[in-house]
């Protein structure tokens, strides 16, 4: 008996037909999937063992068989039903064995597209891959699933919806923890309690929290024991997570009190982020959502001020990140993705460092039939002085 499915065995079947149908397009007799979000899309595998590689072998016609270590058969046995399951020991060499599991399952002289951008799919690995399967025809299918991925079903739209309840709990916690003498390890520990007790998982990345004056451009730290003082702007980018599909969400906070030019970045800030929102709608691309955001920057004479991107997409994410592996799919200056209806993205609105005072905001947010939904909506969007 299975004891954790999070998507039933139709959704999982439709999403199979999917990848087969595109593997087709492509003339592949099978892939090799490799990045964690992909082999949970396919067969709901959750566990923190997707730190050794694990191998999801789909051919064209026939069963799916994952391979990884030995250890992980009762994991997969309980929580898989639609896949064989291959182990090795921790003696053996894994790519080699992973060669050989793939000749078992007669695709020695295949045409087979491979993750080449997993961040698990180690050069050893995939070395030993091409060694020891040297009749097949290999191309990279890095972006085939998680292209799939970006549009989520109704299922998957209701976790991304209960992680943001859980994300919004976790950051109005960590900004009523924020005071002059706290440290930051305390914000840690109440934001933790407070989102996992409102549902979240363990997030794909942080929660980040740190001070803009001791660590102003470290766009990845978090909790490390600095104490708060009367002043300090507070970076809180926190995320939740539901059946690991993501809900991030940001604020600046400013300890006792915040300097006066902040006021104007905040309305700046807050102004970008309703631009974003109303640019959004099905059909459009996302180099237009950002104009629309950079086009409050040029109204107030910043029209220099750039960002790399003013959000991205979001859905299933296993450490170490939110985005759903090591690519990220922006909203950037000139981009040209399509935006569709049942995506979920994670929304930025910064303007910092312009000599206009500094703020922050981001939310998580779905995209409908009808135009831009914004999830994460407990927390304020003003001025925040703890």
């Amino acid at each position: 008996m299975t004891t954790h499915e999070p998507f039933p065995q139709e959704e999982l079947a439709n999403r199979l037909k999917a990848v087969r149908t595109n593997m087709l397009e492509r003339q592949l007799d099978g892939l090799i999937v490799t990045i964690p979000e992909n082999i949970y899309y396919l067969t709901g595998l959750d566990h923190w063992g997707f730190f050794a590689c694990h191998v999801l072998i789909v051919p064209l016609n026939g069963d799916l068989t994952i391979a990884a270590r030995a250890i992980e058969e009762a994991t997969v046995s309980k929580q898989v039903r639609n896949t064989r399951f291959a182990g090795h020991s921790d003696t053996e060499d894994s790519g080699e064995f992973f060669a050989s599991i793939i000749k078992k399952e007669g695709l020695g002289s295949a045409r087979l597209g491979l993750e080449k951008k997993s961040l698990f799919l180690t050069a050893h690995i995939a070395e030993k891959l091409v060694e020891g399967l040297p009749g097949v025809e290999w191309s990279d299918i890095s972006s085939l699933i998680h292209e799939l991925r970006m549009v989520q079903s109704p299922l998957e739209q209701n976790y991304t919806r209960r992680a943001a309840i859980a994300a919004d709990s976790g950051t109005l916690a960590a900004t009523e923890a924020l005071h002059s003498g706290a440290s930051d390890y305390e914000v840690a520990a109440e934001c933790h309690r407070a989102m996992i007790l409102a549902g979240s998982e363990y997030p794909g990345f942080g929660p980040f929290i740190r001070s803009t004056r001791r660590r102003p451009g470290d766009e990845h730290t978090t909790w490390r024991g600095d104490v708060f003082e009367n002043g300090d702007s507070v970076l809180l980018e926190i995320g939740a997570a539901y059946r690991k599909y993501q809900a991030p969400m940001g604020r600046l906070v400013y300890v006792g009190s915040a300097p006066v030019i902040a006021e104007e970045a905040a309305e700046l800030a807050i102004r970008g982020m309703q631009s974003i929102v109303n640019a959004i709608q099905p059909g459009v691309t996302v180099g237009h959502v950002y104009d629309a955001w950079h086009g409050i920057a040029e109204e107030a004479g910043l029209g220099d001020y750039h960002r790399h991107h003013c959000g991205y997409l979001v859905g299933i994410g296993f450490p170490p990140s939110w985005t759903g592996g090591s690519a990220v799919t922006g909203i950037r200056r000139s981009g040209d993705l399509v935006l569709r209806a049942g995506m979920a993205l994670h929304l930025h609105s910064w303007f910092t460092e312009t000599g206009r005072g500094d703020y922050f905001i981001s939310n998580t947010a779905l995209l409908t039939d009808t135009g831009c939904e914004i999830l994460t909506n407990r927390s304020p969007e003003t001025l925040q002085i703890r």
